[in-house]
This record gives structure tokens, sequence and C-alpha cells, in this order.
């Protein structure tokens, strides 16, 4: 026991001084001016920061940096030890140049103010004599596509509404009602697919920085709601109380000339939204179908949808009302505004699956992801990729991202095809000291860290030029 113990001391002692001399070997490095002296600092903030003007960096050394941008060229920085050197010459002191800086915060705060008033006083003007700013890119919406066909919609719905509510009121017929109610419904929802529209064409800002994009499957998801509380809801209630209660009602002839006049406006404006999705889903390279299950165009499914089932309600509701005419019983007519709440349910419980469906993000065509993935996959620079993401943003807009492992070997030679061989050489026989070799080191690993990112940049702009749909491209580097 006694030779255990004083063994497992000795070893407690060695083990306790080796970690003292790991702990010296491996001491934290502090990365003092030494280290941040060679950071580099745009123009702007050079003279917003140290209080320069633009003649004072023309003296400083100049360096051409790679943008972290898309589609943008390189720009110029300055290392931020010469700027700080400069400012020092300009300003004379760290305290002279705190109260320059302290003097234009104050003088920024002063023209915020008076730019606020101003913006307020500009608003308060506009506001008297009407604000003329041009809105052609929100009415021009309105004239193509699906904003052309919410429109059409609008009017001939709102028409059928009041000649409905006509016909109702002179012969009390419960599945009359239903269709005035229906009509009703079907306009104040296509006045929102308008907003829906009107607001989706806005340009992103940095608060949405994706875009507006998905108020159209908004403004459906909220139409298909509204179709069940204020159409179905509406039919059934009126068709119940038709059942407890019936009453006669009087002469239906000027009821079925509405009811004809309906089918004819309704069936119209079913043509054109067909029309217009089947040009749709041929664009997309998909069946009519698939196009209107997955609800690609909201706001024309939207429409379809809804005259279709007005179509439908017009036969509903003629084939009960003739049936009540023929044999004299309330009680079918009652049938015919439960029959047309029943389709309204159908129809907004359809639209509000499909539209939740659209706004949790759903994921695109799994071939779709096949060719994105296969353009990454056999790229050279890419050794394997990893957690792919295609989401659908609404309106044929794709986002995709994917984490890449790139290889290190592609890329440093990618950056050394760029070098000189034998200048490279001759810095490294003049490396002599850890210093020399960590500042060789950091010169060059700084150049490669700079290949990576330009190869980033080169293959998001080739996912997005290959495929025109895909409009964000975030690739993680693993």
């Amino acid at each position: 026991m006694f030779i255990f113990k004083c063994d497992f001391n000795t070893y407690f002692l060695c083990f306790s001084i080796f970690l003292v001399l790991v702990k010296a070997v491996l001491k934290k490095r502090e990365y003092g001016p030494k280290y941040t002296q060679n950071n580099f600092i745009t123009g702007v903030r050079a003279m917003n920061e140290f209080c320069l003007k633009s003649s004072d960096l023309e003296q400083l050394r100049k360096i051409r940096q790679r943008s972290p941008h898309e589609d943008t060229e390189s720009f110029t920085v300055y290392l931020r030890s010469d700027v700080e050197a400069k400012s020092l010459e300009v300003w004379g002191s760290l305290e002279a140049l705190a109260r320059e800086k302290k003097l234009r915060k104050e003088a920024e705060i002063e023209y915020r103010e008076r730019l606020f008033r101003n913006q307020k006083i500009l608003r308060e003007y506009r506001d008297f004599l009407g604000n003329t700013k041009p809105r052609s890119r929100m009415t021009s919406v309105f004239f193509k596509g699906p904003g052309k066909v919410v429109m059409v919609a609008i009017c001939i719905n709102g028409l059928n509404c009041f000649f409905k509510f006509l016909a109702w009121i002179y012969t009390g017929s419960a599945s009359m009602f239903s269709e005035a109610i229906h009509s009703l419904s079907d306009t104040c929802n296509q006045g929102l697919l308008a907003l829906g529209i009107s607001k989706s064409v806005q340009t992103p800002d940095p608060t949405h920085p994706y875009g507006f994009s998905n108020m159209r499957y908004i403004a459906s998801l909220i139409s298909g709601v509204g179709i069940f509380m204020m159409g179905a809801g509406l039919s059934w209630y009126h068709g119940v109380m038709g059942l407890l209660n019936p009453q006669p009602m009087e002469s239906l002839l000027w009821a079925y000339c509405i009811l004809a006049g309906s089918l004819v406006s309704e069936g119209a404006t079913l043509l054109v939204a067909v029309n217009e999705l089947r040009r749709s889903a041929h664009a997309k390279g998909m069946s009519f179908y698939k196009y209107v299950m997955e609800s690609r165009d909201p706001s024309t499914n939207v429409i379809l949808l809804e005259d279709t089932a007005a179509v439908l309600g017009v036969t509903i509701a003629a084939t009960c009302m003739g049936l009540t005419s023929i044999t004299g019983n309330p009680l079918y007519d009652s049938l015919g505004s439960l029959g047309v709440g029943t389709l309204l349910g159908v129809v907004s419980a359809f639209l509000i699956y499909t539209n939740t469906e659209a706004l949790l993000g759903r994921s695109i065509q799994p071939e779709q992801v096949q060719r994105l993935t296969e353009l990454l996959e056999n790229d050279p620079s890419v050794r394997a990729i990893h957690d792919v993401k295609a989401t659908d943003l609404g309106l044929g807009k794709v986002r995709f991202k994917a984490e890449v492992d790139f290889d290190g070997r592609v890329v440093t030679r990618s950056y050394l095809e760029k070098q000189d061989f034998d200048q490279m050489l001759q810095e490294i026989q003049e490396v002599k000291t850890p210093e020399e070799l960590e500042t060789f080191m950091l010169k060059h690993g700084e150049n490669i860290i700079d290949t990576l990112g330009a190869e980033v940049d080169r293959l998001e702009k080739e996912l997005k030029k290959r495929n025109p749909e895909v409009r964000h491209v975030d690739l993680e580097i693993l």
C-alpha cells in the first residue's frame, strides 16, 4: 500500500509539472495593436470614424479588396494603422479628435430633427393638396395576369350580387338568398385578393428582405375563411330556418332570369380564370390539375374555385327553386340553400388547406432540387453537400440553402495558379524566424480565404444563371 501511495503521488507531481509546461508553451496569444494595425477599413468609415476628408485619404496606401456582394466590383480599402496615424496628424491629439466627433454627433442629431420636421410638413402639404405620387406599377398589375382576372371577377360578382338581392327581396326564396350571399362573399373576397396582389408587388425593404409575395397566399387564406364564415354559415342558417319555418314564395320568373344571367356571367369569369391558369401551368411545365392543387397562383386559384362553386350553386338553386315551383313545397328551396352552403364549405376548406401549406414553407419539386444539387456536386471545388433545402417563396421565387464541403486542395490550387511560384519560393527561402513564418502564412492564408469566398460567389451566380426561379442562395461552408 505504501509503495502504491508513493507512486501515485509521484505521478500526480509529474502530471502537474507537465500541465505547467504545456500552459507555458500554449500561452494564450494577445491580439493587440500588432495584429489590428493590419485590419482594413473602407474610405467612408475612415472619414466618419476619424473625421477625415477624401483629400486626406489620397496620400495613404490603397489596397484593392474583393467585394463580398454579388455583381459588385472590388473596392478600395486602407490600413487602419495608416488612417489612425493620419487622423493624429490632422487633429493633433486624440482629445481634439474626440471633441470633433462630439460636435459632429450633435450636428447630426440636429440635422435629423430638422429633417423629421420637414418631412412632417411635407406630408401635411401632400394630404392637403392630394398625393400625386405616380402609382403606375401598382395599377399596371391589375391589367394583366391574376390582377386582370380578379378585377373582372369583382365587376361581374358585384353586379350579380345586386340583382340577386333584388330577386330575393321580390321572391323571398331561401336559395336566392344563399346565392346573393354567395355573390356578396365572392365580391368581398376578391376585393381582398386585389389588396393582396397590390401589396405583393412592393419591393423588398430592410424589414421584409424577401419581399411581400406571400401576401397573395395570406389574402387567399383570409378569403377562404371569409367564404366559410359569411357564405357557408349564412346559407346553412337560412336553409335551416326555411326548413323549420317554411314560407310561401312569390312568382319565380324574375329569379330564373337573374339566375340565367348569373350563370352566363359567372361562366365567362370562370373561362378567363381557366385560360390564365392553363397559360401559367404551361409556362411552369406542369399539368393544369397539379398547378391548381399546389396553389401555385393563389389569386387566380381562388377565382377559379369561387366561380366553379358559383356555376354549381346557380344550378343547385335553379333546380331546387324549380322543384318548389312544380310541387308548391318550399322545403326543396330550403334544401337548395343547404346545398349551396355545403358547396361553399368545401371550397373554403380547400382554400384554407392549400394556402396554409404554401405559407408553411413548401419544398419545390424533387426533380428541381436534384438539378440544383447536381450542379453543385459536379463542380470540382465541391467535395460534398449536406442539408439541402429548396423552399418555394411564392410566385415562382425559390430560396436555396445548402451546406457545402469545399475541397481545400482544389481551392488552394486555384489560388496558386494565380501566383508567381518563383517569387513564393524566394519568400519561403527568406523565412528564418517564427515571426517571418507567421507573416508568410497569414498573408497567403488570408488570400486563400478570399479565394474561397470568390468560389462561393461563383457558385451562387451559376445557380441563379441556370435556374432563373432561384432568387436567394445561401451556401454555408463546412
